[in-house]
């Protein structure tokens, strides 16, 4: 883990915004709302992010490390966060190494200041997954 220093500032690629577009109208109109939700508050708490549909989600980044990002399934859309377990907030751990996420079935669930109280340790505490696979693959 590393603590994030001042962000490079990131253009937004203009085919990202339209993939994230993409992503949010393919789903019903209840998780419609609130995967655009969740990308307003995320654009809003994270302006220096890179944003992208990676591996079929859209995804924030931070230095070239996932961040935030969301996931709509059968039954709800779920925030995940890359370094979560360490935020020490009521998150479901994913994975088996700092992952967690929150779920939500309605977007009346969705608390926008506890979601910008998350995105705020997102950016301050990013998980440095680069450098972690990196020493795992040597087997360090």
């Amino acid at each position: 883990m590393k603590k994030a220093g001042k962000a490079r500032a990131v253009g937004r690629d203009p085919s990202d915004d339209d993939q994230i577009t993409a992503y949010s109208q393919a789903q019903p109109p209840a998780f419609r709302v609130i995967c655009d939700l969740l990308r307003e508050l995320i654009d809003m708490a994270l302006p220096k992010a890179r944003s992208k549909v990676w591996h079929g989600s859209p995804v924030w980044f931070m230095d070239d490390n996932p961040v935030v990002g969301y996931n709509a399934t059968a039954k709800t859309v779920n925030i995940l966060f890359w370094n979560g377990r360490a935020f020490d907030e009521d998150l479901q751990p994913v994975g088996k190494y700092q992952a967690a996420q929150a779920k939500f079935s309605d977007a009346a669930e969705i608390d926008p200041r506890l979601i910008r109280r998350w995105l705020k340790k997102a950016e301050s505490d990013v998980f440095d997954s680069k450098a972690f696979f990196k020493k795992l693959r040597e087997g360090k």
